[in-house]
């Protein structure tokens, strides 16, 4: 009983610390935050006047190595080829949080008429590109150099253990290499210390300025490259019925697979979507060729209807192929899991959002059809994954470029709310979840 009521009290006691020390922990984020904006947007804009494309982030992954080291965190280079991991050790003991930024750009010619402007070329899949940080990367980076700096100021009354993770190839490594946060995990990103969380934002070009984007459970969609090689017999286009036409085989193959979304997979429960991207076959207009070649994407949000998508796939293909007298050889490989925001982190977490973005700010999204690695640290550990405004406000979504084109274009002015998020995710977590180990 003394030993119980002891523990009760210590547990009070704690608790009320813990809610005192908090009101300060934010007003020194917010403060330091607000002190950093200039910096933060100083960074983001010389990265994205100097791209890199996945695992050739080299002189990102310096100016992210030197800024770390300047604050005297602990650095490890050359994670996953160009990652950077940085290792923040609070003068307190509790939990082990990662923070993730992606690094890489993509194969697009900028558009946007910015003083910051990605003027960088380069050689990708054969062909002279631009490069462009077309997806925000350049954002992620700025902001989590900045809650680095935040965080690393009041590293004496931090509980626990902070492990920032610049990552390479978020958008896929090149042709041979292996890279991004499967491999990250695979190096033991995760280990030494063991992480007990994960938190990681993405900036959204067509979500408005101070608004924050989340979803519990399955957010972000699992990606799979689907390729067909239908293989008929070859003959002249004025005689098919000497041959197997292997086109008109691939174009009711097309049809056939649209049916498994409309017809196969109860969508109630979750979305899915089958794509295909390209087609090859032929080169000349009266000769009806041997093969055709096509290639695609799947992608699932429900683990169960991942397997029937699969089957479904190679049922519809190599049957419908088989009725024309033609062979249908259909592979799938697997590139990225569900993005899955651990429910009870999630619940425990939206508050610390919801306190700085207001109530209204914080909204609940639909899950997407779009595809992020983030989702292989969420397989080891309990992760929380949200989307932050970058959109001026007064702007509406549809008017805004997407990701991945060339006049993509994010408001600086949002970024100060994505070091503030941050932040406080990991100072709040740390606060609640080390005042458990007290006996």
């Amino acid at each position: 009983m003394i030993k119980r009521f002891t523990y009760t009290i210590l547990t009070l006691i704690t608790t009320g610390l813990v809610a005192n020390a908090q009101p300060a922990l934010h007003a020194q984020i917010d403060q330091k935050a607000k002190a950093l904006e200039s910096r933060v947007i100083e960074w983001r804009r010389d990265i994205h006047q100097h791209p890199e494309l996945g695992n050739r982030e080299f002189r990102t992954a310096e100016k992210v190595a030197n800024h770390l080291r300047q604050l005297g965190i602990e650095v490890k280079t050359g994670v996953a080829h160009t990652g950077v991991v940085g290792i923040l050790k609070g003068g307190k003991p509790g939990p082990v949080v990662a923070l993730r930024a992606d690094m890489d750009g993509l194969p697009v010619t900028e558009r946007v008429d910015v003083p910051f402007k990605s003027r960088v070329t380069t050689e990708y899949n054969g062909q002279q590109t631009g490069v462009m940080h077309a997806c925000g990367h350049d954002t992620h980076v700025a902001m989590l150099m900045g809650v680095a700096e935040v965080l690393a100021s009041m590293k004496n009354e931090l509980k626990g253990t902070i492990k920032f993770i610049f990552q390479p190839a978020e958008e896929g490594a090149p042709t041979g290499e292996q890279g991004g946060a499967e491999l990250m995990v695979k190096e033991g990103v995760l280990e030494h210390p063991k992480v007990d969380v994960i938190f990681g934002l993405h900036i959204n070009s067509q979500t408005e300025v101070g608004t924050i984007r989340y979803r519990s459970g399955a957010t972000m969609a699992a990606v799979d490259w689907l390729s067909i090689d239908v293989k008929g017999k070859q003959t002249h286009g004025a005689a098919p019925w000497s041959g197997v036409d292997p086109i008109v085989t691939s174009a009711q193959i097309i049809t056939g697979l649209q049916t498994i979304v409309s017809r196969s997979l109860d969508i109630t429960n979750a979305p899915a979507v089958i794509t295909i991207g390209a087609i090859h076959g032929g080169i000349r207009q009266n000769i009806i060729p041997e093969e055709v070649k096509m290639i695609g994407t799947i992608r699932t949000l429900d683990e169960d209807m991942h397997k029937q998508v699969h089957k479904r796939i190679r049922d519809v293909a190599t049957n419908i192929a088989e009725s024309a007298g033609a062979v249908a050889d259909v592979k799938i490989e697997t590139l990225y899991p569900v993005t899955y925001n651990d429910p009870q982190l999630t619940e425990e977490m939206v508050p610390s959002l919801e306190a700085l973005a207001g109530k209204s700010g914080v909204i609940v999204s639909p899950a997407q059809t779009g595809a992020e690695d983030f989702s292989f640290f969420q397989q080891k550990v309990p992760g929380f994954f949200f989307f932050l405004g970058g959109m001026p406000k007064g702007k509406r979504g549809h008017e805004a470029a997407p990701h991945h084109t060339p006049d993509f274009y994010i408001d600086e002015s949002g970024m100060v709310l994505g070091v503030r998020s941050l932040s406080r995710l990991a100072v709040d977590y740390m606060e609640k979840h080390a005042s458990k180990k007290v006996q």
